[in-house]
């Protein structure tokens, strides 16, 4: 079964708002604040006061800001701020636990075992940080680029307002700059060059998918009941017609929403209109399938890019079973000169194989 359909364009949708209420207290236990890297674990639902720290799921800590019920610290910033080991508030030591036999690229920064932080100097398999020296290299929180770090994108806002003249609010660019920690070796891979190859590559074929950042959600409402793929053993919980496409990426299939969720810890199985109401979110289930999903290619978008194999890869990988060996030469083109627009507005050469 074809993994991904692309949405068809055809008016602009209405954007739901996600409200964040502040809640009033109704007896709730209060939760104290903990001492810095001795935060328990965030959990969702739970109460928590002003100045409680956790420790979320990606290993960073994140203090609260305002009293909420469980709020997602990656998502919520309004409630929450980012807590360093040292007892201030900041981006260090917010990077994902090792995995034994996860691919890293080089650049990663992951948190081992006995709680120091080690960089990828060359990517890897998941080879144990400790063992493998040369592959991993100690790394020093206080210290060093922060792969995670929105300040250290290689678009900048101006850019990006550049690129998409015409967006719809919803798509912000805090909201993308909020979601780069889940994936730190995005357009933070190889020489600067390649960085901002791989970000123009995003960003064009994002454009495409939503003619221009306008498109939140797929247009054509036909299509909507056909997303539910009854075989899988979960089902679909939130209803036949809740997993249509959405986001930058246009997100469809219950197994792409409980695969994206799964990966970056939300619930989108249950709730997948996450997708459609809050920005960080949205881009972050492009970022996992730019990432992750290989589509109908052979590889990742990010590995064509940082590997060498050109933007025509990445067009493989999204839609290439409609679009690629000439079975649909307009929309080919149409990626490729987005990518070449965006190339030039980031002071890149585009490079070479273009087309798929």
């Amino acid at each position: 079964m074809r993994r991904r359909l692309v949405a068809v364009l055809s008016a602009v949708a209405a954007v739901a708002g996600l409200a964040f209420g502040v809640p009033t207290l109704t007896g709730q236990a209060p939760q104290a604040a903990a001492a810095a890297c001795s935060a328990p674990n965030w959990v969702a639902g739970q109460w928590y006061d002003v100045g409680a720290v956790v420790r979320y799921t990606n290993g960073g800590y994140y203090r609260a800001k305002n009293a909420n019920p469980g709020y997602d610290p990656i998502i919520s910033t309004w409630y929450w701020e980012p807590y360093s080991c040292d007892g201030g508030s900041g981006t260090t030591c917010s990077y994902p636990d090792w995995v034994a036999g996860q691919w890293y690229d080089v650049g990663a920064v992951v948190r081992y075992t006995n709680g120091g932080y080690y960089r990828a100097k060359n990517a890897n398999p998941g080879y144990d940080p400790v063992i493998s020296t040369w592959y991993w290299e100690p790394y020093d929180c206080g210290g060093g680029t922060d792969p995670g770090n929105p300040g250290a994108f290689v678009v900048s806002e101006a850019q990006f307002n550049q690129m998409f003249p015409g967006r719809n609010s919803f798509y912000t660019y805090s909201g993308l700059t909020a979601a780069l920690s889940a994936y730190p070796g995005f357009a933070n891979t190889g020489s600067d060059t390649v960085k901002k190859q791989e970000a123009a590559a995003f960003l064009a074929n994002v454009s495409h998918e939503t003619g221009g950042l306008v498109y939140i959600v797929e247009q054509n409402t036909a299509n909507y009941p056909h997303y539910c793929d009854w075989n899988q053993p979960y089902g679909c919980p939130a209803g036949q017609s809740a997993y249509y496409g959405r986001g930058p990426i246009q997100l469809s299939w219950n197994f792409n929403y409980k695969a994206a969720g799964d990966a970056l810890g939300i619930d989108l199985l249950g709730n997948p209109w996450q997708v459609e109401q809050n920005a960080a979110v949205a881009w972050k289930t492009g970022l996992w399938y730019w990432n992750t999903q290989s589509g109908p290619g052979t590889m990742t978008p990010h590995n064509a890019m940082v590997n060498g194999r050109g933007f025509g890869e990445t067009i493989r990988s999204i839609n290439g079973s409609i679009e690629c060996n000439g079975g649909n030469p307009a929309q080919v083109e149409s990626r490729v000169s987005k990518y070449r627009q965006f190339s030039s507005v980031l002071g890149v050469d585009p490079g070479a194989n273009l087309y798929c």
